[in-house]
């Protein structure tokens, strides 16, 4: 559901990190906010908890260029991972114009991308959004440990309707910035559509 500001000439979109707890979704916000120009950016809001855990969201515009005449805006926002957050989660998808699940490619968190996957899917017919027209995107995270579930193994689990797949080591950066690009792509090919 982007905004369409006509006086500022201005289209807003709404790009949500849902995944589980300590998969590396705040890890990717940050990681983006420190490598855009200062001028591109807004002021970055992350709450966390004394143990580091995103609480509610991380957000941030991030001014992308322009399509005919209207300049892009992206905010940015993650959703908190742990499972007694589930009222935030659903209430940062509400307007959602793409996602981007960030997966734990752990061994021991298989069972809590699945958890997480489903309670993102439900969450988004609640509020009647057709996932299967939503931009979306597919990170496998962590790709760098030794404990890691085989990423073919992951894509058969997580991937629901041949998104694009990205690997990544999200606190080097490896793969974030290519995450990005992949989900404001499918964003602004679907906008450029409409608009004609």
């Amino acid at each position: 559901m982007s905004f369409l500001n006509y006086s500022t000439r201005e289209i807003n979109f709404k790009i949500v990190y849902y995944g589980p707890g300590l998969s590396g979704k705040t890890t990717n916000i940050k990681y983006i906010y420190e490598k855009i120009k200062k001028d591109n950016k807004g002021k970055l809001v992350s709450l966390a908890t004394e143990t580091e855990r995103t609480l509610f969201f991380d957000f941030f515009p991030l001014d992308l260029g322009t399509i005919k005449d209207y300049k892009v805006r992206f905010h940015l926002y993650t959703v908190p991972g742990q499972i007694y957050y589930s009222a935030s989660r659903k209430l940062i998808l509400k307007g959602v114009d793409g996602l981007v699940f960030v997966a734990d490619s752990q061994t021991e968190r298989y069972e809590a991308n699945l958890e997480s996957i489903q309670d993102m899917l439900e969450n988004l017919r609640d509020y009647k959004i057709d996932f299967a027209s939503i931009p979306y995107v597919l990170q496998l995270n962590k790709r760098d440990l030794p404990n890691v579930t085989p990423a073919n193994e992951l894509i058969s689990a997580l991937r629901k309707k041949e998104e694009p797949v990205l690997e990544a080591v999200a606190y080097k950066g490896d793969g974030v910035v290519d995450t990005l690009k992949a989900i404001s792509k499918l964003i602004m090919s679907e906008v450029k559509n409409k608009i004609g």
